[in-house]
């Protein structure tokens, strides 16, 4: 490897992918196209029972008094919970959101070494010229096409059509999907409609100050009356509030966060080395640093145990190394996509 003369202590990158929050509507499959209602957040008390694991202290009560257990059952379990669900008249989501792709990877948004920043650039000017962003546009098309942004609300689903618009000026183009049709557990799609939509993506991608901004509207047929799932709020001290469950919602609309958008969009990592493991693949996750899947308690991409991870890869390929893989290239030019923080120490 390249001497580290060139060490870059202030190093960080701007997001390219810049989705807004989804805001949720309830409709009628046959009229999707004509109207729909802003849906939202109906609060409900609900009288649980005690089932949580018992500690080594109230096993130990059981064994002496198995009375305490029935005391414990007979203390309800009340609480306060935020819900979200289409009306009677309605077995269809429209979720609706817009997508800002962004040009410009080769600067940093900051940078205190004009060594590195030289040798950074020639790498990314080098992967632009050679793979001009499509293999990442493909996959970022994907998802869209796919409805993977719909988390939750995409499970039990009869049909789901994504309706994509460019709404660049003198640019305007749109593209329709079924979302049934494409996979979330592969990238293995070739068609002309999906690669028109990546070809979009990876031109601004690969520009130096161009942008695309994309208009998306996805309609789920969930069924009548069923439960909606917007993204759930962090509640960082519970004891203090009085739900147990707070949904997020903008202007009194249920909504997706923009933070769970950009996940799903960005859950193109395939690359990582347990992936097609059947005991222990997670399937595609999202990009991260070090591949963390946070429901598994899991880091993909260990630094030390297979050196897989950004850090390792971005040293070398930042400082004009080659790695090994394309692949390896696909996964660090994503992570700028993604951007962050990346900073390193000049000791």
């Amino acid at each position: 490897m390249a001497k580290k003369e060139n060490v870059a202590s202030v190093l960080a990158f701007e997001k390219k992918l810049v989705p807004s929050d989804g805001r949720m509507y309830g409709t009628a499959w046959d009229k999707r196209n004509e109207k729909s209602k802003p849906l939202v957040l109906i609060e409900k008390s609900v009288r649980g029972t005690i089932s949580n694991r018992p500690n080594k202290e109230d096993i130990e009560a059981f064994k002496k008094d198995p009375a305490k257990l029935d005391a414990k059952v007979e203390n309800p379990n009340l609480q306060t919970v935020d819900v979200c669900a289409l009306e009677t008249e309605h077995d269809t989501l429209k979720l609706h959101f817009t997508l800002k792709v962004l040009g410009g990877i080769e600067r940093p948004a900051a940078c205190n070494s004009a060594a590195f920043n030289l040798g950074y650039k020639a790498a990314t000017r080098d992967y632009i010229k050679r793979e001009g962003f499509r293999e990442l546009a493909k996959r970022y098309a994907m998802n869209i096409a796919n409805g993977r942004f719909l988390w939750r609300n995409r499970v039990g689903t009869e049909n789901i059509e994504v309706q994509v618009k460019a709404l660049n000026k003198n640019s305007l183009q749109d593209w329709l999907f079924d979302a049934t049709r494409y996979s979330t557990r592969n990238f293995d799609v070739d068609n002309d409609h999906l690669n028109g939509l990546a070809d979009r993506i990876a031109s601004a991608l690969s520009s130096e100050n161009d942008f695309l901004m994309l208009d998306i509207t996805c309609f789920a047929k969930v069924g009548k009356a069923q439960e909606i799932y917007p993204s759930e709020e962090l509640v960082l001290d519970k004891g203090k509030g009085k739900k147990s469950k707070v949904l997020y919602a903008v202007d009194g609309i249920a909504a997706m966060h923009s933070q769970k958008i950009g996940n799903a969009l960005r859950t193109i990592d395939t690359w990582y080395p347990e992936f097609g493991d059947l005991e222990t693949s997670a399937g595609p996750i999202a990009i991260e640093p070090y591949g963390a899947v946070t429901n598994l308690g899991k880091a993909y991409r260990h630094p030390t145990k297979d050196k897989k991870d950004f850090y390792t890869f971005f040293d070398k390929f930042a400082r004009g190394e080659k790695l090994d893989r394309i692949e390896d290239e696909h996964y660090v030019m994503a992570v700028l996509v993604r951007g962050g923080v990346f900073g390193e120490s000049d000791k």
